[in-house]
């Protein structure tokens, strides 16, 4: 008999992402020998925002806990939504996007990636000049 992998417990710690935000340590190849995805806690404080990004050759999937964000994607970032508590939000692999929290309260959300190493197929990318323009001087969101 071949084998066989374990289940395993992860109890979490915290990371800052390159992409900004600070992430709880979830299911990962690193944490636990995952093969085909990874599932971290985003939490990203009110008044911040993320780099822009995408994550070459994977697919994320993020559900809304707690607070609101707006994210911008697309190509130049043109497109535009607002996410509240409960909402649930599909991103294509090679997608660019940014998170936004221009709200009052920090926003807590679930993030599930196709890439088991999470970190390692995140391309950052540069901020449109119009979206810097429209945005203001928002820092970066770490925790």
């Amino acid at each position: 008999m071949a084998d066989q992998k374990q289940c395993t417990v992860v109890r979490t710690g915290q990371y800052e992402g390159v992409q900004g935000g600070t992430f709880g340590t979830g299911v990962s190849a690193q944490s636990a020998g995952a093969e085909g995805l990874c599932l971290h806690r985003l939490v990203m404080p009110a008044g911040t925002r993320g780099r822009p990004h995408l994550h070459e050759g994977h697919e994320s999937a993020i559900f809304i806990q707690s607070g609101q964000v707006e994210v911008w994607h697309g190509a130049e970032l043109a497109e535009h939504v607002v996410l509240h508590a409960g909402d649930y939000f599909y991103i294509p692999a090679n997608t660019p996007h940014m998170p936004v929290n221009s709200g009052t309260e920090a926003m807590v959300c679930l993030v599930a990636r196709t890439d088991p190493d999470e970190q390692e197929g995140v391309r950052l990318l540069n901020l449109p000049t119009w979206l810097e323009t429209r945005l203001g001087p928002l820092p970066v969101g770490a925790g």
